[in-house]
């Protein structure tokens, strides 16, 4: 697109002065800015910057949750053509270090006093950072650090300016220019230091608007904006396309109010990673355990009738009299108040990305009426690489590829792409980025996939994740372990699993348990507890998490090229895996690599057939303090079957 944000925040508040922009809950009632307002925060905000000394291409740091002013204040980075830099704000001190001595960042605007405190404990580290700006005061009024001012503060020094330089902002504004770098955005840092990946105001939107096109989205659309702002996607859905479509953008109160938060907003437009929409499956399913009977039984028997045919009525086909009838009358029934309970009643298209989602848990919703779509996209895409298109969703797919991207699969399996949403490049990493990107600007995804004989692209794993049985009965057979993974997530009880087999003569599991919906059912069964590491080590946890795993078998052995992914082994974890301790990413993706070297000797014991294990751990608290958990884990073997088609 031949524009800039900045330019689409302007055009927004000439064309509609008054209309919504965003939404905050503050103190449980909504308020309302509209775009004019908008654009005198961000005004105000580029004005305070440039007295301060920012100027263009300088970056950043942005830590907080979605706030309307945190949105106001990037839009003023960028009118400067300074680039913004999203940090997630659950991260712990340290992890900022890298990202804002690798970009020189002098300048950090943060929400609250949370984060003023993580950065003025970074001084020492990053001496150059000289102004921190907050949005909150509260718990702020005896700090007296030099630079430390409130972005009120800012905003009334940015006023001075703009009053007596009225034609300040638009002569900014017009000097963006769209391949100017509108945004970094670093990468989890699985494997080594986070890189930090540049877009320019090109690339976001014009895979925004591709993204808008496809679902003819309009200013009409209402989004809860809930998850981090540092996660490109969050930046995307309700920044980038925000800005292109001029929608309301609602921000809660807090993390703990998002589930009533949404369903006060209804949004129209709604996106998650598979983990929200995991949880929100499991509240439902834990709801229904505790139901009478008479309740539970209408429920079993209306979600067997939406298994059956909701798929086939989502995407516009034909079904018998008797069974539009029945679907009918469980809409009116379970499915509509369903969707009601948990906020979605109004969207009119959902999208879930960030890792693959289970085929259970993603025709789950489409068969109550959501029209869950899955997308294919990552930071260096800018997201939109492929969308699903009504009437043509396949839980195993992941679409097709939308305007303006190219793909192919080269003879390893690896899927590369050419679009004009690619990055432009890794920050001061020019190895890193060329190792991605060709001369003729193809771009390595790490993903292996294929397309299917409808045009749509099928996802398997990572590239380097996609290994192979050594050994026993399945020698050489494919091993998928986020495949595998993901199929174990779908039950309500298991939250996480990591898989190992690659080289390996069998595939063997870590389990953990989701801890509300395991606490619920071990309450029912009057089986006592005390706390995740007792609760998990039950036998009777063990027969439970033994049912799922054996099921996920059973569907593996109906698919020849994934029957010898079937688990041999397993064991359900001490703790829960947390990003703190490193074994998650802050996207909340497996450490793979990490967690195998972690526990390495758990991993020893269940390929050497133990049935038991000791284990101590050392554990971060959100304080900062460690501690230790401890405990002797059972290690069991799981039934497996004979793959369909061969002999028992």
């Amino acid at each position: 697109m031949e524009t800039t944000f900045p330019r689409l925040l302007r055009q927004h508040a000439n064309e509609r002065p008054m209309a919504a922009a965003m939404r905050e809950k503050e103190y449980g009632i909504w308020q309302t800015l509209t775009w004019a307002e908008m654009q005198h925060l961000a005004a105000e905000v580029a004005a305070g910057l440039h007295r301060a000394g920012l100027g263009k291409g300088m970056h950043v740091v942005i830590v907080g949750s979605n706030r309307p002013r945190l949105y106001a204040a990037s839009l003023g980075v960028q009118t400067l053509g300074a680039v913004p830099v999203p940090l997630y704000q659950d991260a712990v001190a340290t992890e900022y270090a890298f990202p804002i001595n690798n970009a020189d960042v002098r300048f950090a605007i943060v929400e609250d006093q949370e984060q003023v405190d993580k950065m003025l404990e970074l001084r020492e580290q990053c001496p150059q950072l000289a102004h921190i700006y907050y949005d909150d005061p509260r718990g702020l009024r005896n700090y007296k650090e030099p630079g430390l001012e409130s972005l009120d503060q800012l905003m009334t020094t940015g006023a001075e300016l703009v009053k007596s330089h009225p034609g300040f902002f638009d002569q900014q504004v017009d000097a963006t220019q769209p391949d100017d770098v509108a945004a970094m955005f670093f990468t989890s840092g699985t494997t080594g230091n986070p890189k930090g990946v540049v877009h320019t105001h090109r690339s976001l939107l014009d895979r925004s608007k591709a993204g808008a096109d496809f679902d003819r989205l309009t200013s009409a659309e209402e989004v809860l904006a809930y998850l981090p702002p540092a996660w490109v996607g969050q930046n995307i859905f309700s920044y980038a396309q925000w800005l292109c479509c001029g929608y309301v953008v609602n921000c809660p109160e807090s993390a703990a109010t998002v589930s009533i938060d949404l369903k006060e907003v209804g949004p129209t437009y709604y996106f998650a990673p598979p983990r929200v929409f995991e949880g929100m499956l499991t509240s439902v399913m834990i709801r229904m355990e505790d139901a009478g009977a008479i309740k539970r039984s209408m429920f079993k028997s209306f979600m067997d009738v939406a298994r059956r045919v909701g798929p086939q009525i989502m995407d516009g086909k034909s079904v018998g009299l008797l069974d539009r009838l029945l679907y009918t009358l469980g809409d009116w029934m379970v499915y509509g108040p369903l969707r009601n309970n948990l906020g979605i009643s109004r969207v009119r298209v959902a999208y879930t990305a960030g890792e693959a989602i289970g085929p259970d848990l993603f025709t789950f919703y489409r068969s109550i009426g959501v029209n869950l779509k899955q997308l294919y996209g990552s930071t260096e895409t800018a997201v939109f690489v492929c969308l699903q298109p009504d009437h043509e969703v396949h839980a195993d797919t992941v679409g097709v590829p939308c305007a303006g991207v190219e793909i192919r699969v080269d003879d390893n399996g690896e899927i590369m792409v050419r679009s004009s949403g690619l990055l432009k490049e890794y920050y001061k990493n020019p190895q890193a980025t060329a190792e991605v990107l060709t001369s003729d600007g193809w771009y390595h995804t790490s993903d292996a996939g294929f397309i299917d004989s409808h045009g749509h692209l099928k996802i398997i794993d990572r590239v380097k994740d996609v290994g192979r049985i050594k050994g026993g009965v399945h020698d050489g057979a494919m091993f998928a372990p986020k495949y595998v993974e993901n199929k174990l997530k779908f039950f309500p009880h298991i939250k996480e699993a990591v898989a190992y087999g690659d080289q390996r003569d069998r595939v063997c599991v870590m389990i953990n348990i989701d801890f509300d919906a395991v606490g619920n059912w071990a309450e029912r069964q009057n089986i006592p507890y005390a706390g995740y590491t007792d609760l998990a080590q039950k036998p009777e946890v063990y027969d439970l998490i033994q049912s799922c795993v054996e099921q996920v078998n059973a569907d593996l052995a109906q698919d020849n090229l994934l029957a010898g992914s079937q688990i041999n082994r397993y064991l359900v974890l001490h703790k829960e895996l947390d990003a703190d301790d490193g074994e998650l990413t802050r996207t909340n993706k497996v450490r793979r690599g990490f967690i195998a070297e972690k526990y390495q000797v758990l991993v020893d014991a269940l390929y050497d057939g133990k049935s038991e294990q000791f284990i101590e751990t050392v554990v971060k608290f959100e304080d900062g303090r460690t501690g230790s958990v401890s405990a002797t884990l059972k290690l069991r073997d799981a039934k497996t079957y004979a793959p369909v088609g061969k002999a028992a």
